[in-house]
């Protein structure tokens, strides 16, 4: 496992060290004490999570407030997707800035988002079956999000606008400046 930050703060690419042979592959998906010990960031996992969708379906910007916030530790397990991450935690550098990954099944990457991020995904491949670990519970009352094509962040989701899938309550999230006029 090689352990790669980026350019967010505390957000990190876990490359996996795959072994293959004949009969196929296995590698250590997570370890805990290694994580810890490269990056500082103590984390336990308590939720997994699954999705599977198909071509130009964007879920997110999601993110959970306050004491039900969640890090994430996310993977394609098939396909390809485009994954983003937003900070949101006020009193970091990087406040506001996003960064974005593509994720796929051949690569086996993972990606480290730590609470306080705003998260969401674009499937790239014609499906793909979206997997990840949260280190709190969900909890539908603490639950947020940012519109995905938010003109303040500016994402490029890398296919065209007309072929993105929305769900209606994605469609309907306010913007960043909506949350930054909160904090002020």
């Amino acid at each position: 496992m090689r352990i790669e930050e980026k350019p967010l703060q505390d957000c990190f690419i876990i490359h996996d060290t795959v072994y293959e042979d004949e009969r196929g592959y296995f590698f250590e998906s997570f370890n805990q004490r290694r994580f810890f010990r490269e990056t500082g960031i103590d984390v336990s996992f308590v939720q997994d999570n699954q999705s599977k969708s198909s071509y130009g379906v964007l879920r997110g910007l999601h993110f959970q407030e306050d004491e039900y916030a969640q890090s994430k530790l996310v993977r394609v397990l098939h396909g390809e997707a485009l994954d983003v991450a937003v900070d949101l935690r006020k009193d970091s550098p990087t406040f506001g800035k996003h960064f974005s990954t593509r994720l796929t099944q051949s690569s086996r990457t993972q990606f480290f988002i730590p609470k306080g991020f705003a998260h969401g995904f674009i499937v790239l491949s014609e499906s793909c079956i979206f997997f990840y670990k949260c280190d709190n519970f969900y909890k539908k009352e603490s639950e947020k999000g940012i519109i995905y094509d938010d003109i303040d962040l500016n994402i490029d989701w890398r296919i065209k606008k007309e072929e993105i899938i929305v769900s209606e309550k994605d469609r309907n999230l306010p913007s960043l400046r909506f949350y930054l006029n909160q904090i002020k």
